[in-house]
């Protein structure tokens, strides 16, 4: 591969100014990369990590919602259906419903919920920055007082985020209308509304993507809220859970393999799906990086080849 010097061309400023001949590159070695860090595994283990937070996140939205009304509630069950595969969905739906009906004290339920919820949930973050470094090949040089705190802001930010999505598909139907009809919105504003937010609530589950994708590994760089891995990471997603809906739906024994078990595992294998595509995007990412550094003239098999956020954890004894 042809390498860019001082003497012939500008370097490379960022991953996307790769000439044409080195994607090529970058493709193969995403797919070896992909098979070495055993990126599969590492997604089970978010898998796992995920199954522990998802729940007590669940209970503090459905908090943070019980402050608006019971009614606010009922629109999210309703429209939870067109975020996942149908059994993904009963699941969904039920605990939705049985959250809603154990809905005493609001206030309290939120503020245990919001603890519980960043405690599990900082545990699938910790587990996503080990494996971020893993794909980038290099080590967490970050001390305890750093990776700690970066843990769990990055824990809070991805948490209100989410919860301002499931507000946004809260929003539709006859409480947006009445919520129009209070801020005084006519109806072509409503309609507009209904039709714009799933764009901005598109744009805002790839801001999470980004946020995970510069903030938890060891890698200095700036941040960037669209990236090729991150468009990557979304269109695999998409494709791969209409796909799995359509198996599951269609082709798949889970009912007779599992009983009643079996929207439990569907639940789970879609989940570990969606951690694959969020690490591929990522170990696409990294060998944009690494294509950089050898058009900038690193050797090859070298690494790490970007440069790290911190080294002190590294160069203790």
């Amino acid at each position: 591969m042809a390498r860019r010097t001082p003497d012939n061309n500008e370097p490379v400023k960022k991953p996307t100014d790769l000439p044409k001949e080195s994607w090529t590159g970058v493709l193969k070695r995403t797919v070896k990369e992909f098979k070495e860090d055993n990126l599969t595994d590492l997604a089970a283990a978010l898998t796992y990590y995920g199954v522990l937070s998802i729940f007590p996140a669940l209970l503090a939205l459905m908090s943070i919602l019980g402050l608006l009304g019971t009614s606010s509630i009922k629109p999210l069950i309703d429209n939870v259906g067109s975020l996942a595969p149908g059994a993904v969905r009963d699941i969904l739906n039920s605990t939705l419903t049985q959250l809603e009906s154990g809905q005493g004290k609001a206030s309290a339920a939120l503020i245990i919920g919001i603890v519980v919820a960043l405690w599990s949930a900082s545990g699938y973050i910790a587990a996503f920055m080990r494996a971020s470094n893993a794909v980038y090949d290099i080590g967490e040089g970050r001390p305890v007082w750093k990776t700690l705190p970066t843990r769990f802001g990055i824990t809070l930010v991805v948490v209100v985020l989410l919860a301002a999505i499931a507000i946004g598909v809260v929003f539709t139907g006859k409480l947006a209308q009445k919520t129009g009809e209070v801020l005084g919105m006519g109806d072509t504003a409503i309609t507009v509304f209904n039709y714009v937010k799933w764009p901005v609530l598109v744009l805002l589950f790839s801001f999470v993507i980004a946020l995970l994708y510069w903030a938890a590994p060891n890698v200095k760089r700036g941040f960037r809220w669209v990236t090729p891995g991150s468009i990557l990471a979304v269109l695999i997603w998409i494709a791969a859970s209409a796909l799995f809906a359509l198996y599951v739906a269609n082709f798949s024994s889970y009912d007779k393999t599992y009983g009643s078990l079996a929207a439990v595992i569907i639940f789970l294998v879609w989940l570990w799906i969606s951690n694959i595509a969020i690490l591929l995007g990522l170990e696409f990412n990294a060998e944009l990086e690494r294509g950089r550094a050898i058009e900038a003239g690193h050797p090859q098999e070298e690494e790490p080849y970007v440069e790290p956020r911190d080294t002190r954890k590294l160069d203790e004894p």
